[in-house]
């Protein structure tokens, strides 16, 4: 049986990436209601989310050399399961239903004595918490359930003992800035991949350019003269060129010196992949490394359901449209104005802009994937075409493809 999973960045106030929540699911047949479950179903799953990460996925497939964020219960903080997980990069987080007592308070000291981190999960200030507070490192608040008045006194209270304020469910830059404001530290949910549309602005120069390579390589038949014409006019696009082509990533025997030979032995579909991948890197810009990760994520999970639909052969046109849909974030523009700008066809816009077709359903279910919504995957299981079997497997492979290619294309 699959173990599914789902990884949400956690990021400091440069919005790089600290750390990663790691969700789990046995499977989708009967996917995790948690707040129907029994107790006893809560500490099952916490515990195989230690166990799934460790022996099937690996830390390093899931976070990157990042830190881990687990949700532990009573069961498993009482029994230390925790305990097989790295110190150095396994964070503890209390959910809120344990109850502080004696037992609960004798166990996170071990904790802490063992040299773990200890997190508490969207917390609320009551006086039974106090001693649980004073041994933790980090202190979780939701956005969604508490108001501006009390996350700022949450901040003032605890931020001045030591204690590292995460700001969790902010889904807006104006909060992410505010939280700031507040003197939180960390901070967890998809604000990062909102755009910041400035009006009235034009597109910068740089990113027109990278525009232009997104453009030829849309064609429908891709011109190796055209395409080299332009990546010679950017340095760094020729440098970046030769370096992937003559890394092991790609797997040549011999080193390639020419723009052009590199292009025609890559192949069309390799070229395609690779300047959609480098153009986004560089587009990016200053914003957060995690984008453009997401977006490469997107890209080849699309690109794997592509057979699940029965149409393989439009692979390549799943994957850009899976690196597509974070075009606004990218470049602080609308999507729609983002897409204009491209000549790409009618049916991988009607799923970027209306979810419409087997590409809109892809792009539903990796969305669903990157928030954990196991309900909202298996009714679009339910509904569409293809099976859950092997869609865990996609979303690991798809984690290390954007790593190892995003190391590779940043690199220099």
């Amino acid at each position: 049986m699959d173990a599914f999973i789902a990884r949400q960045p956690i990021f400091d106030i440069h919005q790089k990436v600290f750390a990663y929540e790691l969700l789990f699911r046995s499977g989708l047949e009967n996917f995790f209601d948690e707040k129907n479950a029994t107790a006893e179903k809560i500490d099952q799953v916490s515990s195989k989310v230690i166990g799934d990460s460790m022996l099937i996925h690996g830390l390093d497939t899931l976070t990157a050399g990042k830190k881990a964020f687990y949700n532990v219960t009573r069961e498993t903080l009482l029994k230390a399961y925790y305990a097989v997980l790295p110190k150095d990069l396994a964070v503890v987080e209390i959910l809120e239903t344990v109850e502080p007592d004696a037992e609960i308070l004798e166990a996170c000291k071990i904790l802490k004595r063992d040299g773990y981190t200890l997190a508490l999960d969207d917390f609320v200030d009551k006086e039974s918490y106090k001693p649980l507070c004073d041994m933790a490192d980090i202190i979780k608040v939701d956005f969604l359930l508490s108001d501006r008045k009390e996350q700022r006194r949450l901040a003032e209270c605890y931020a001045p003992k030591g204690i590292l304020m995460l700001a969790e469910k902010v889904e807006t830059w104006e909060i992410f800035q505010e939280a700031k404001g507040m003197g939180y530290t960390y901070f967890q949910g998809f604000f990062f991949s909102k755009p910041v549309i400035l009006t009235g602005k034009d597109i910068p120069s740089y990113k027109l350019h990278y525009l232009k390579v997104l453009k030829e390589i849309q064609r429908p038949e891709l011109d190796y003269y055209g395409l080299e014409e332009i990546i010679k006019q950017e340095m760094s696009l020729s440098y970046k060129l030769l370096r992937y082509i003559n890394s092991p990533f790609f797997g040549l025997q011999s080193e390639i010196a020419s723009i052009q030979h590199a292009l025609i032995l890559m192949g069309e579909t390799e070229v395609k992949k690779w300047a959609s991948l480098v153009a986004l890197v560089n587009m990016a810009g200053d914003k957060a490394d995690e984008l453009v990760i997401q977006a490469i994520v997107r890209a080849k999970f699309c690109e794997y359901l592509a057979p699940k639909f029965g149409v393989e052969k439009r692979a390549q046109d799943f994957f850009l449209m899976g690196m597509f849909s974070l075009l606004d974030a990218i470049m602080g523009c609308d999507l729609s104005e983002g897409l204009d700008k491209l000549p790409i066809s009618e049916d991988i816009k009607a799923a970027l802009l209306e979810g419409e077709g087997h590409m809109g359903t892809a792009l539903h279910l990796i969305l669903a994937y990157e928030q954990g919504d196991w309900k909202e995957i298996s009714e679009l299981i339910k509904t569409s075409t293809i099976s859950d079997e092997g869609i865990s497997t996609f979303y690991i492979n798809a984690l290390k493809w954007a790593d190892q290619s995003f190391r590779v294309h940043n690199s220099g």
